[in-house]
């Protein structure tokens, strides 16, 4: 296996003045950079790294691996980074099956792991660990939110359909949770599937009035292509790792209209989102997606822990993640008792801005919400 590593670290001055770190703090991002899901872990690389060199905190350094979308060598990654590396901190990973190969080790060696993308019901629930935090969501959440808005829409009898893998089995729960309606049919498709047309086949020959469907990074591109080519005509329900940033330019005028669920968007009204989305554009050529917004909050947490505590105390600098006192670009940023967000979901609609497919915010789907796992949490 050849693998390249980078060893990045900020230059400039402390973050805030008069605190002094006993020991600098080492992270070692394992994320998928090459491939077909890369453009999800180049995203949340590239958003962690602008708020590693804005910070200018000469007191983190991180190491960046390539995961390749494969388990085996995330293991061998993080075995790596843990036993010769010495990182305090584990983050990265994209695909929840990487996720669950990952992170209890990692947490079993006293490791925090701060996951920027991958949430899955396992380690939200019974299988939750005090060194463990989420950034991003659980990932039945966006899901919820798309039942909930399919119920607000008049949607009664939706095809669903997902990659069998722990997340798309999440996502299929997930809507199935809010969703009041009746099932037309349900599949689930294999990881990393591109021709979709015996799914497509079935969604015409079934009495749907609507489809969801989970297909992340280039899975979701493929989908929606053949979709609107096919001329199958139902309205299409998602979440934003089906419609985010980099897909929707892929997809183009195919995607236009589509509603789509979540945590994130561009378009966000405060200080923190907007300064965000300006620099990440000046700072790479391109417009954020979902995935570096969690990249870049991710990165801020670290940071402002590593202000009020030392890393090697774990009781201290877990506190300080606890408390999350960073400018989040969702607004107000908060945990809940697993160590995952409490937070508003909210329904998009693909749209097009000059030349460029994006999203705009219509409303709340989901308030303040907690994923449904946390009661199973005991911690």
């Amino acid at each position: 296996m050849k693998t390249k590593s980078l060893l990045l670290a900020a230059t400039a001055a402390a973050m805030t003045a008069g605190m002094a770190l006993a020991e600098p703090v080492k992270v070692g991002m394992i994320t998928t950079l090459s491939g077909g899901g890369a453009g999800l872990g180049i995203d949340v690389r590239d958003g962690f790294m602008l708020a590693v060199k804005q910070a200018g905190n000469p007191d983190i350094e991180v190491v960046i691996e390539d995961d390749q979308r494969k388990p085996d060598i995330a293991v061998q990654l993080a075995d790596r980074m843990i036993q010769s590396d010495d990182v305090d901190i584990l983050t990265g990973i994209i695909w929840s099956n990487l996720a669950m190969a990952v992170v209890p080790s990692a947490t079993a060696q006293g490791k925090f792991y701060l996951s920027p993308n991958a949430g899955p019901s396992a380690l939200a629930g019974k299988g939750c660990h005090p060194n463990y935090f989420n950034v991003a969501w659980q990932n039945d959440n966006l899901h919820e939110a798309a039942g909930a808005y399919a119920n607000s829409a008049g949607l009664k009898n939706s095809f669903i359909l997902a990659p069998n893998y722990p997340a798309g089995q999440d996502a299929l729960a997930g809507y199935k949770r809010m969703y009041e309606g009746e099932l037309a049919g349900e599949i689930y498709t294999k990881l990393g599937q591109t021709d979709y047309a015996a799914e497509i086949a079935q969604i015409r020959a079934s009495d749907a009035d609507s489809v969801f469907f989970f297909l992340p990074g280039g899975m979701g591109i493929s989908f929606l292509k053949q979709y609107a080519d096919s001329g199958v005509d139902l309205p299409v329900v998602g979440p934003a790792f089906s419609f985010d940033q980099g897909i929707l330019q892929a997809v183009g005028a195919a995607a236009l209209g589509v509603k789509n669920t979540s945590q994130w968007n561009k378009d966000i009204d405060n200080a923190a989102n907007k300064a965000f989305v300006e620099s990440f554009e000046a700072e790479y050529g391109r417009l954020p997606s979902l995935y570096a917004s969690q990249g870049f909050d991710t990165a801020n947490l670290i940071l402002s822990a590593m202000a009020k505590a030392d890393v090697k105390d774990q009781d201290a600098f877990r506190e300080a993640l606890r408390a999350a006192e960073f400018d989040s670009v969702r607004g107000e940023f908060k945990f809940g008792p697993n160590h995952h967000p409490i937070q508003d979901i909210y329904v998009r609609e693909v749209v097009q801005e000059g030349d460029v497919f994006t999203n705009k915010i219509l409303g709340v789907a989901l308030e303040d919400h907690a994923d449904a796992y946390a009661g199973e949490c005991k911690m």
